[in-house]
Order: structure tokens, then sequence, then C-alpha cells
């Protein structure tokens, strides 16, 4: 068995919080420069995750958009996009989402319960894990490291995240901060309540800030504290 990935969660958040609005146009948070940003964390990356949520919400590609940064993968033996992840307890996805349809290999992680319905829905589509009663995170890093994933970026939504923040699995989040307030009760945001790591008194370490236009992205060493 291969040894566990090193987890990035990425996400773009306004002033108040928040990773989106509660209207049903995807609220895009990020400016032009802030998407290569992120475009280019991709190509860096054997995988990327998205939750079940995200996917039915956001109905997303989940690829490397520049053809350079493509390029430079094939020319280095990956293949052209890094895998695609998603997890979910439930027992039907959409067959028909584009995340399905673009880019190379897929691996969805359930619990034992559903997989055999995920399983003949996404067949043609899939590899569909069972990792137990429940989706276990763990299990989850350690059948990516098997594959060989080293690196996997974990770009949403709110449940997901605050899983590997509450579980200890995130190594690095990389925080977009756009100049919005959205001010929506309903709409989601980059966390749920949850027990952290060392509670509210434990401050991260502060790796770097990038200015990007009108977003500044804050780079923070999510296992690490400040000393």
């Amino acid at each position: 068995m291969g040894s566990r990935p090193h987890v990035l969660l990425s996400v773009a958040v306004s002033l108040d919080g928040y990773i989106d609005d509660d209207s049903p146009e995807r609220l895009l948070l990020s400016n032009a420069a802030d998407f290569a940003r992120v475009d280019r964390l991709r190509a860096a990356s054997d995988a990327v995750l998205v939750g079940s949520n995200t996917l039915t919400a956001d109905n997303p590609r989940l690829l490397v958009n520049d053809p350079a940064l493509r390029a430079e993968r094939l020319a280095s033996g990956r293949p052209e996009h890094p895998l695609k992840v998603s997890l979910t307890s439930r027992d039907r996805l959409d067959p028909g989402l584009r995340f399905w349809h673009t880019g190379g290999r897929k691996v969805v992680y359930t619990t034992d319960a559903a997989r055999p319905e995920l399983s003949r829905t996404l067949k043609d589509h899939a590899d569909v894990v069972a990792t137990g009663p429940g989706v276990d995170l763990g299990a989850l890093l350690d059948d990516l490291g098997a594959r060989g994933v080293r690196r996997l970026m974990v770009e949403g939504g709110g449940t997901v995240h605050t899983r590997f923040l509450a579980e200890g699995l995130a190594d690095e989040i990389h925080m977009a901060v756009a100049p919005l307030l959205v001010g929506h009760r309903s709409a989601p945001r980059f966390l749920n309540p949850a027990e952290f790591p060392g509670g509210p008194g434990r401050r991260l370490r502060l790796l770097d800030t990038t200015t990007l236009g009108d977003v500044v992205v804050l780079r923070y060493a999510a296992k690490e504290s400040h000393a």
C-alpha cells in the first residue's frame, strides 16, 4: 500500500465566509487570475476530489483547462487530467453529470450499503469503492495512495472540507478571499460547525499570501500551529 497523499483544500470565500449565495446560479467569487491559479493547482495534482452535493448542485467538469498545462502533464508521463474523485453515502448519483463524461479516470468512495446500486448505475463511468458502514476518509486516502496518488486537491464542498479538517487529514488550506458580502442566511459556508483539532484557541501557521487583483489568497499549514 502506498503512503497517503498530501491533501490540499482549495476554496474561494466571500468576506463574510460564504462559498456561494442562495440563488440558483453559481456565484463566481474568483477573478480570472485566481481561476488560472486554481487551474495550475489542478495540473500539479494527481487527483481532484469534490463531494456529491457539489457534483449535483454545480455539475462541474473538474478538468485542467489550460492546453499548455495539459501538454506539460503529458510530456512528464502523466495523464492529461488528474484522477477525478467523489464520495457519497447515497446509493444514487446522476450518471448524466458532466463529471463522468469528461477527463480520464474516476473513482467514487461510498458505503457498503450504497455500493451495489452505485456500481450498477456508474459501471461504465467510475470505479466504485466501499469503505465500510460509512464513508471513511482514512480508507479513501489509503486507497488513493495505493493508486499512486501523491497529491490530492479537495475542491469542496463545505461538508467535505469540514470532515477533512475535523479529522486532521488536511495538510494545506488555500483560501481565496473575494471582496464580496453575501449575507444570505441559507447560503453555504466554507466550514460547518465541528470539533476541530486544538479547538478555537489554536492558530494555524500562515505560509504565505498572494494578491491577485482584488482577490487575496491565504495559504495555511493545516496541521501546524503558529509558534
